[in-house]
């Protein structure tokens, strides 16, 4: 791979098709070009989640409008582009093969190699893409969907799982608390929404895992207790759990945000204490969360700590975080492109799996 080249990402692993480019120059960092996303968010809300058949035909739909979208944007031809990169895994099957096969479709229709990106890794490598770009080594929470992690990152690829979910992730927390409070699809940015108006000590929610002797964690308890605390509530006052005063749904929102909040931060602060690092990096979806960053950010300053997040429009699933990491492990030579078209994908794939 030559020392200055140009990167086409596809992003299809569940319900939001990203395209993005990105630029490599020299040994420095690579430059986003251009992106666009477009999210099936409101298509799904009608279900209450997403429907896998109609997430994959989407994607089939918006793929290359929007990459014509960001070539014209970045102001370059498609036959510029060196490497077309697409998500891999992990995510639904009809979703990711969307965007493999359209990869592979455009890589051979340009004689240009293809590379499959590990989704988790673009969601790790993602803050790359910021202004406060980290440097290695780092501790990294990874909260995205259904996956919590804690890590030791000393390089690209090179990645130490210190610890993980064992049952309910901290986004699969807040989707299914929200849902449990009728606040509907998507969950989780509803109730941290309602959580801002709430008082986050009106409930004693359980902190699973808060104590153990390892960086594990587990939400599924908390899912239930919320649930527990609902009906409870919904019965002292006649009414179902969705009907009840905004107020106490406030309440309840706050308290639960509080609870995953805690154990995200206070896990955090052991592993960086255990590694002895410096540096922490969050990314995911759930990297978004107010309260998760003020907490953070308070706690890291009192101890020294830098933390770097992702741009906030680059938390969610997108095409940059894809193009970023692939130009990051074609640069840094641990990773080379194919011109095999043939494709498959990995609906599970763990990340130490790499």
């Amino acid at each position: 791979m030559a020392k200055d080249f140009c990167v086409l990402g596809i992003e299809s692993s569940c319900d939001e098709t990203g395209v993005a480019l990105v630029r490599v120059s020299g040994a420095s960092l690579p430059v986003l070009q251009a992106h666009a996303l477009y999210s099936q968010i409101e298509m799904h809300q009608a279900y209450g989640g997403v429907v896998p058949e109609l997430a994959s035909r989407d994607h089939i739909r918006r793929v290359l409008p929007l990459t014509q979208e960001v070539l014209h944007e970045a102001g370059q031809a498609l036959q510029e582009v060196d490497v077309v990169a697409f998500t891999r895994g992990p995510g639904l099957a009809g979703a990711l093969l969307v965007g493999a096969g359209v990869a592979c479709a455009l890589g051979a229709s340009l004689g240009k190699p293809v590379l499959g990106v590990h989704h988790l890794e673009g969601h790790l490598l993602s803050p790359f893409l910021s202004a406060d770009a980290p440097e290695f080594p780092f501790v990294a929470l990874l909260v995205s969907g259904g996956h919590t992690q804690l890590m030791r990152v000393d390089g690209v690829g090179r990645y130490q799982i210190l610890g993980e979910t064992i049952d309910d992730a901290a986004g699969e927390a807040f989707d299914k608390s929200a849902k449990l409070l009728g606040l509907g699809y998507p969950g989780g940015p509803a109730l941290s929404k309602l959580a801002e108006i709430g008082n986050p000590a009106a409930f004693k929610l359980p902190r699973p895992l808060l104590h153990s002797d390892n960086l594990d964690f587990s939400f599924a308890g908390l899912k239930t207790a919320v649930m527990v605390q609902a009906k409870k509530l919904a019965v002292a006052q006649n009414c179902a759990v969705e009907a009840l005063p905004k107020a106490v749904l406030a309440d309840l929102a706050a308290s639960t945000q509080a609870a995953i909040v805690e154990v995200l931060v206070k896990k955090s602060l052991v592993a960086l204490r255990t590694t002895g690092l410096q540096r922490l990096v969050v990314a995911g979806g759930v990297g978004a969360n107010r309260s998760l960053r003020d907490q953070l950010n308070r706690v890291c300053a009192q101890r020294g700590v830098r933390v770097h997040y992702p741009e906030l429009h680059l938390c969610t699933d997108n095409g940059a975080m894809i193009a970023m990491a692939a130009a990051m492990r074609l640069q840094s030579g641990i990773e080379t492109a194919s011109e095999v078209y043939a494709f498959d994908v990995k609906p599970r794939w763990p990340l130490d799996a790499l």
